[in-house]
């Protein structure tokens, strides 16, 4: 009996130079495994959790903590106990890897195919480091063979500067990487010197007051202070869902009664005065995200625009009061552009009513919407909730809005997160501005391009659309709260944040182009439309990057947009004609954006150096449909193919012919570089090295391009521009290449 108490003790005995041995038990290493890993878990998660709830009590902090905690503990021993029959692995150890494989998870949210390897690894590594050392601190390997303490030295040595190397490389914020080339190198022409424009982003010459306004008792003190103006409750409950009773213990109000809370900048001087509403996207609940777009606000307040960042931090996520995400709010994007209608109600009001501080000085006729991350998909919600009489899930809610918005700027904006009855939001007769960093690591794909591509235009007014995409703009600087890590706490360091552009210099590109954008949109400085037509035009006051833009207008008819059919010949505008020669690569398809197909499609062109003649592609005009007077200009998008993986130099930037014939065979050409030579593909590697190349780094950003159709008769005085019949590409220039192609027109320039 003892001797069998003896065997249930040791796991096995062996014979070594006739004598028994007996071998600690393995349990020893486990227990080292699993310290190890718990520790380096817990840390992680409590570091982890300071970010997520910092804004709360320390005593909501630690309940909140030691609930997730506990949970995840919970959830773990059921499956250890479902995996016990299992004896190969002790069940202690399970349990511990499973709870700190949820916490490395939550530390490290990101992409998958990243965080899921890295945080197995770091399991793996740690657990074998605890192991070792554990064992070798009780002793076991002391009677053991000298090479085999060397072995397990080694080893331990190994896994030691190993998660050294690991934690070093963590906290590093990686490499610099600068843009192939930047827009001065791009942009020489010496056209930028006739034309006078002044800096949109200097202050303007109004003194700049402020002010907060809320309803009554709200949840933040600053929108109830003594000179606060007061504003109404608004039921929201049908427009949001998944609102837990302890978000309404929280902020202390459901969704039957959500506030208007705002931040109101102001010129100090006689109205009436063009309103601005900016609106932030989901953040941390309670770190108030709409104080981040000061800087903007009062560069705008001073050149004359009443402005008001708008407070919906109460739709935002909450860790505490989402159970750590396992119940958030589900589908509250409508909510957030509902909101915005309802302070455009409550200006108008105070617009019209007497002893107000701002009556008669808001011109209701001038409004724009800016939006940023999600909050730049509420206010394209905004803008056709506007327009409709009933939201699209509820004929019983009457609308009955009708404001005159007129512009909607998005900061790096999300797209399709609301399907009005599975259908992507369809806008129409605005004006639209969608700028987007290549180096976003929350939205990390050109989202709001997909919208710019759908605002069509209608009636005979003059609306534009324009994008711009920055190289090394990231998605949070451009709220002044939020910061270069775009992802929660612990996560951000996976990312190369070294890249990511000076603060500073993404609020001056904000600042240039929304100034611009509202000046030519809502105060008729028409002449500010040139720099989205070309942004050569503002590369004195941009920061010195790589940008791409792409522009369209209501004055263009469009000859080409590639969404009508599937036919190769066919054009857009009937009778038409469309055909190639030489081309190593002719289809038609939808753009690959980074993560899905976009909602727009192009023309995939491809082209070899031993092409004799040289590859081309023609657009023949129809013979009635579009009008050309001699002012016109002949306008493209083009997007280097980003599936091309090879690295595109300044040297070798793409380059092409443009000729035009007209119906009696006079032809006139220029080259690209007329304007400027094709943008290369931006590789947007958010991750740090050796995951930087991981996944989709690029995805074709269209770049636009005006030719006048006066410059092609200067080169050949018989052309007649009336007449034009063809529009010849011929790739003469570039050995070879790869591009895209969309959205071939004709623009009116008035």
């Amino acid at each position: 009996m003892v001797e069998f108490k003896k065997r249930k003790l040791t796991y096995f005995v062996r014979k070594l130079n006739g004598k028994r041995k007996r071998i600690e038990p393995l349990s020893f290493g486990w227990n080292g495994a699993a310290i190890a890993l718990s520790t380096l878990a817990i840390l992680l998660i409590l570091i982890q959790g300071k970010f997520l709830l910092d804004q709360r009590s320390l005593l909501d902090n630690t309940i909140g903590i030691l609930i997730f905690i506990l949970f995840v503990a919970l959830l773990s021993g059921v499956i250890t106990l479902l995996l016990h029959g299992v004896k190969i692995i002790p069940s202690r150890y399970i349990w511990v890897l499973f709870s700190s494989l949820i916490f490395l998870l939550f530390c490290f949210i990101g992409p998958l195919n990243v965080a899921i390897p890295f945080i197995l690894f770091v399991a793996v590594a740690v657990s074998l480091w605890g192991g070792l050392l554990y064992k070798w601190l009780k002793g076991s390997y002391r009677n053991v063979k000298r090479n085999k303490k060397i072995s397990v030295l080694t080893w331990l040595l190994v896994l030691t500067i190993g998660i050294g190397v690991w934690g070093y490389w963590l906290i590093h914020p990686g490499e610099a990487n600068a843009p192939e080339v930047i827009l001065k190198q791009l942009k020489t022409s010496d056209r930028y010197d006739n034309v006078l424009l002044h800096n949109p982003a200097k202050p303007g010459s109004y003194p700049v007051k402020k002010l907060t306004y809320g309803s009554p008792n709200t949840y933040r003190e600053e929108f109830n202070q003594k000179n606060s103006l007061l504003t109404k409750t608004v039921d929201a409950s049908d427009f949001v869902e998944k609102w837990s009773s302890i978000r309404t213990r929280t902020l202390g109000f459901g969704p039957d009664t959500m506030p208007l809370n705002g931040h109101v900048w102001y010129p100090e001087g006689k109205g009436d005065f063009p309103l601005v509403l900016i609106v932030h996207g989901n953040h941390l609940m309670t770190d108030y995200s709409d104080t981040g777009y000061e800087y903007l606000a009062n560069l705008l307040a001073s050149r004359g625009y009443i402005v008001v960042s708008i407070d919906e931090n109460f739709l935002n996520v909450s860790p505490y009061n989402d159970m750590f995400l396992v119940s958030p709010l589900v589908n509250e994007n409508p909510a957030r552009g509902l909101l915005l209608l309802e302070h455009l109600q409550t200006w108008k009001e105070w617009n019209s009513t007497k002893n107000n501080l701002f009556y008669q000085k808001v011109d209701m006729e001038q409004i724009a919407l800016i939006g940023h991350s999600r909050g730049g998909e509420a206010i394209a919600i905004a803008a056709a909730f506007n327009k409709m009489q009933h939201p699209p899930n509820n004929g019983n809610i009457q609308f009955d809005y009708n404001f005159n918005i007129r512009s909607l700027i998005s900061l790096a904006g999300t797209d399709g997160q609301f399907l009005p009855s599975g259908k992507l939001l369809p806008l129409e007769n605005l004006n639209y501005l969608a700028l987007q960093g290549a180096h976003d690591m929350d939205v990390n794909g050109f989202d709001s391009s997909n919208q710019q591509y759908r605002i069509s235009y209608t009636d005979k007014q003059d609306y534009m659309s324009a994008s711009v995409y920055i190289y090394g703009a990231n998605h949070g600087q451009f709220n002044e709260e939020w910061g270069r890590g775009d992802l929660p706490g612990t996560a951000n360091l996976l990312y190369n944040l070294k890249q990511i552009i000076p603060r500073d210099h993404q609020e001056t590109i904000a600042k240039v182009l929304i100034s611009a954008f509202l000046d030519s949109t809502l105060k008729e400085k028409k002449q500010y439309k040139e720099i989205f037509k070309d942004l050569g035009y503002a590369k004195e006051w941009l920061p010195d990057t790589l940008y791409i833009n792409n522009y369209y207008d209501s004055q263009t008819s469009l000859i080409a947009t590639y969404n009508e059919d599937i036919d190769l010949n066919t054009t857009t505008v009937p009778d038409g004609k469309l055909s190639g020669e030489n081309l190593k690569e002719w289809k038609e398809e939808k753009v690959k954006m980074k993560l899905k197909e976009a909602d727009y499609s192009a023309v995939h062109l491809g082209w070899e150096s031993n092409d004799s003649p040289p590859a081309s592609y023609t657009v023949t005009l129809p013979n009635r449909g579009i009008e050309i007077q001699k002012n016109d200009s002949i306008v493209f998008s083009v997007a280097n193919d980003a599936k091309d993986g090879k690295e595109i130099k300044k040297e070798t930037l793409i380059d092409f012919t443009i000729t035009v014939e007209d119906s009696d065979g006079n032809k006139a050409s220029l080259p690209l570089h007329h304007i400027s030579k094709l943008t290369p593909a931006v590789k947007g590697k958010v991750l740090k090295k050796p995951f930087s190349n991981l996944g989709n780094i690029s995805e074709p950003v269209f770049q636009h391009y005006d030719f006048l159709l006066n410059d092609f008769k200067d080169m050949n005085p018989q052309f007649d521009s009336l007449k034009l019949k063809k529009i010849h590409f011929q790739f003469n220039l570039t050995k070879q290449g790869t591009v895209l192609i969309n959205n071939i027109g004709i623009r009116n320039e008035k």
